[in-house]
């Protein structure tokens, strides 16, 4: 994620942080638990560097519910950010 020296994507913290919440806990339910948020944070800061538009069409129609419209309009980001992170996965 670190290339010369700069964070690239601005998730180096997150990854940091979560790295030492592994050091902290070993593995098993004891660290799922203790580490999810920074896991969860990571994951989304790396989707919404890779992804960012399709990213925060997700966030902003999938955020609380809605008219029949809008849960369509949300399926339809859910669908487009899939496809995003799928054509950055390597074969």
């Amino acid at each position: 994620m670190e290339e010369a020296g700069r964070d690239r994507t601005g998730c180096e913290n997150l990854q940091r942080a979560l790295s030492g919440c592994h050091q902290r806990f070993g593995p098993g339910a004891t660290r799922d638990a203790a580490c999810r948020h920074l896991n969860r944070a990571l994951a989304e800061c790396l989707v919404s560097f890779v992804c960012p538009e399709e990213s925060e069409a997700v966030r902003t129609l999938c955020g609380s519910g809605g008219t029949r419209l809008k849960r369509f309009q949300c399926q339809q980001a859910q669908l487009s950010l899939s496809v995003c992170i799928s054509s950055h996965q390597p074969d």
